[in-house]
């Protein structure tokens, strides 16, 4: 039987053949998790435990290897910088978080030092903490969370990141299962109070595409990441209208690779893939595999 290093190394070829043949210097990946491993360990019970509501396939992880393996792994695929997505269920842990990602990005020196954030007291306090410290971008979860991100104890929040125009990668669309807070509307009423506030919208904002695409429109500032976009398993449930693809391809600028990496039930080739047959050209590709995203963060 083949072994996982065997397997993963395969992968890797493919990967490193895909963006060399757009010709850049390798892949720039935003949405990629990194916590600590007890906390992994709870989000991975999660899919296991709630897997089947997303269909008989269930959301099997297909990179459920020791944080070395995983940073390993990325390297080899060819992934020159990447993220260590984090969140807070409940107050009092995003400053714990915060404390381990500076840990893991100094430790990890690809990694873009990644922070966090949740509705609290003291939640000004420890994002300037985590700003001073070196964060170059912020995790905010609102299905996970629970939280309104229009909430006024992060308006503080959302004011010091507008004004250090660091990226805040936000997963507030419906899907794959909506929450209380979820949809464009909180966030709108986020934006309308911070219009310079560089959001990246996680998984274009599955499945309000449409609406997450007007917000993008309406804001210079908001990006989208390709998070499980497109792939087999997501479209067979939540399809990206192809109506729209002319209006992704004049937003390619604003458009990041994200892939959930390693929490995802396929190849992380499958996503590479699923953007390449979209057939918006190469130009669009290198933009979404790199050239945004080295550019949004300095590389």
């Amino acid at each position: 039987m083949e072994s996982v290093r065997e397997a993963g190394s395969a992968e890797a070829a493919e990967v490193r053949r895909f963006w060399g043949g757009l010709g850049v210097p390798g892949l720039v990946d935003v949405h990629t998790h990194f916590m600590p491993e007890r906390v992994l360990r709870k989000v991975w019970e999660y899919f296991d435990a709630n897997g089947p509501l997303i269909g008989e396939r269930g959301w099997p992880i297909t990179y459920r290897h020791g944080e070395a393996e995983r940073t390993a792994l990325l390297r080899e695929f060819g992934v020159r910088a990447f993220t260590a997505m984090l969140y807070p269920h409940k107050p009092g842990m995003a400053r714990w978080l915060n404390g381990w990602a500076a840990e893991f990005a100094a430790r990890t020196p690809d990694c873009l030092h990644t922070a966090t954030l949740f509705p609290e007291d003291g939640a000004g306090a420890y994002v300037r903490e985590a700003l001073d410290a070196g964060a170059r971008v912020f995790k905010a979860h609102v299905q996970v969370g629970g939280y309104d991100p229009a909430d006024d104890r992060l308006d503080e929040v959302w004011g010091l990141l507008a004004e250090a125009g660091t990226p805040v990668v936000i997963h507030c669309g419906s899907g794959p299962a909506p929450g209380k807070h979820t949809g464009p509307e909180p966030i709108a009423r986020v934006l309308a109070r911070h219009p310079q506030l560089p959001l990246v919208i996680a998984h274009l904002g599955m499945p309000e595409y449409r609406e997450f695409l007007d917000l993008a429109d309406r804001y210079p500032r908001v990006h989208l990441d390709t998070t499980m976009a497109f792939t087999d398993f997501t479209e067979d449930f939540m399809p990206f209208p192809r109506a729209l693809l002319p209006r992704l391809a004049d937003r390619g600028d604003r458009v990041l690779l994200g892939t959930d990496f390693p929490n995802i039930p396929y190849p992380y080739l499958h996503q590479l893939r699923a953007l390449e047959r979209l057939d918006l050209g190469p130009a669009w590709l290198r933009a979404v595999c790199h050239d945004n995203a080295a550019r949004l963060f300095g590389l």
